[in-house]
């Protein structure tokens, strides 16, 4: 496997980043372009790129895990749990004492990788996607970092 890199999102990597979500999740979970924008160019956000050969692959008090995504083709080798490490790192380097997301209820695996990083399911919001689509809200505290 080639060496992946983790570096500092930019807006120029705002398209890339937007084809792939596309390509990671399906229509009800997807953010539009006009959002990833925004979440990506918020000033507090934290955005990090993992990258090989060029290529992406793709967050204040609590820190908000937006989105996750992995391309397909590279994915179990250990890139998701390098990201999720560094953006906790970042968040918790700005002061922040937890790192919060949302996860589908159906989506099993993103709900056992959360849990084997050490995430811990606190309630469910119902509708949360759109009608009929519940998430669980999960939370790691960052004060172990």
């Amino acid at each position: 496997m080639p060496e992946v890199t983790l570096r500092d999102g930019t807006p120029a990597d705002i398209d890339a980043m937007y084809a792939l979500d596309l390509l990671c999740f399906d229509k009800p979970f997807r953010f539009d372009l006009r959002s990833m924008r925004k979440y990506a160019t918020h000033p507090e956000a934290i955005v990090l790129i993992a990258e090989s050969d060029g290529e992406i692959r793709k967050a204040l008090h609590s820190a908000y895990v937006t989105t996750l995504d992995v391309h397909p083709h590279v994915r179990r080798r250990g890139i998701a749990r390098a990201l999720v490490a560094e953006a906790e790192r970042r968040a918790a380097a700005t002061g922040a004492v937890s790192m919060q997301l949302h996860v589908f209820t159906g989506n099993t695996d993103a709900i056992g990788f959360y849990e084997s990083v050490g995430y811990q399911q606190l309630l469910l919001t119902e509708d949360f996607y759109s009608p009929g689509l519940d998430a669980f809200s999960y939370m790691k505290s960052l004060s172990t970092l």
